[in-house]
């Protein structure tokens, strides 16, 4: 006989974006008024549920693209007992232009997006200039846009459009391109740790452009 898999109740946890008003207000949305951290697609959830154990005096968010992998990372927090850890299903872009308020973000997390590899799909990639204009605005002055991937003609891209826009400042020394000097704990990194594979990453501080 097949094993049942247990059912977790992520209510409070996980949301639809479509069932949510914009804008959002984080004190409303977690209950509480600790510092909030979004990443962008969480995919499973290991760093979420990492960070939000680590750092229980910060709140995090995840929104991820796809609905099944947002329920799987909202199970994860809620299996670890986490009480700062929310996650949305939706488009990312839309969750930044309309529903997160301006500098109310500490940090932006991406790490390891979609590279989205034919030709004709690249304008699918998260991470683009109309991204990372509105990064430019959630993120508080002084706090951080954190991407990694391990597709260097990506990360190259991804230079291409921070360097020269004047709200962001690369943090010294913070440059990953062959290493993991981050100990970055998602399920990418985790595995891609194993298999050898480099990692590419950069910090950037937000500053006012």
């Amino acid at each position: 006989m097949p094993r049942r898999r247990s059912l977790v109740d992520t209510t409070g946890t996980f949301s639809l974006l479509d069932d949510l008003t914009p804008p959002l207000r984080w004190p409303e949305f977690f209950g509480d008024d600790r510092p909030v951290e979004l990443e962008v697609g969480p995919g499973k959830g290991v760093f979420l549920a990492h960070a939000g154990a680590e750092q229980p005096g910060t709140n995090f968010v995840g929104v991820e693209l796809a609905k099944k992998y947002a329920i799987i990372s909202a199970a994860r927090a809620v299996k670890a007992g986490l009480d700062n850890v929310r996650v949305v299903a939706g488009d990312a872009q839309k969750f930044l232009d309309d529903f997160v308020p301006d500098r109310s973000v500490e940090i932006l997390h991406v790490y390891f997006p979609d590279p989205w590899w034919k030709k004709r799909h690249r304008k699918r990639r998260v991470v683009n200039a109309r991204f990372v204009d509105r990064a430019s605005k959630v993120v508080k002055l002084g706090g951080e846009l954190r991407v990694m991937t391990d597709v260097e003609e990506y990360f190259r891209e991804i230079l291409d459009l921070l360097t020269p826009h004047p709200a962001f400042e690369p943090i010294d020394e913070s440059r990953v391109e062959s290493g993991d000097a981050w100990q970055l704990q998602t399920n990418f990194a985790n595995k891609f740790r194993i298999e050898g594979r480099p990692f590419f990453g950069e910090r950037y501080r937000v500053l006012e452009p």
